[in-house]
């Protein structure tokens, strides 16, 4: 799906940061319940073709969100956020990292601090997603796992769900 929405991949080394600006056709309560509700993520999260299967959340400061990114052979990928701060439908803040299905956190792959950020564009809805790395090796190991391509593919998916919404 190709559009004039703002997509902006902004990344820092001096930094160590990725900055995302997207812009979206939706209200900012529907974008943020598609952020923050299991049911809803796992019908777009994550870059083409994988699907995502949530193992549980718990979306309040201190909860989580574990979940599996799924490859069609069946491969997983899981992922653990850890949320920190919420002030409900203008942004939260977490911790993101690797890890299994057990929930036991990745001590070979880069963990981050994500600050998703949601503000009004007229009927349009612009997040900000600021992701602050430990280091610059840390950043540069995401980026050459191709976190730019698969952010971009991520959130074209949640174009093409908030059409069927």
């Amino acid at each position: 799906m190709k559009t004039n929405l703002q997509f902006d991949f902004l990344v820092d080394k001096e930094k160590n940061t990725i900055t995302i600006n997207r812009e979206f056709l939706a209200e900012r309560q529907l974008i943020w319940d598609c952020y923050t509700k299991s049911e809803l993520l796992d019908q777009w999260f994550g870059p083409e073709p994988l699907s995502t299967k949530t193992k549980s959340m718990d979306f309040r400061e201190n909860g989580h969100w574990h979940y599996a990114m799924i490859e069609p052979n069946g491969t997983e990928y899981w992922g653990w956020t850890k949320y920190l701060t919420i002030k409900p439908i203008e942004y939260y803040t977490s911790l993101d990292a690797f890890n299994n299905e057990k929930g036991e956190i990745s001590k070979e792959l880069p963990q981050a601090k994500w600050e998703v950020t949601f503000t009004d564009k007229g009927d349009n809805t612009i997040v900000k997603t600021v992701i602050v790395y430990n280091s610059l090796e840390d950043l540069e190991t995401i980026i050459k796992m191709g976190m730019q391509d698969g952010m971009l593919s991520t959130l074209e998916r949640l174009d093409k769900f908030l059409l069927n919404l």
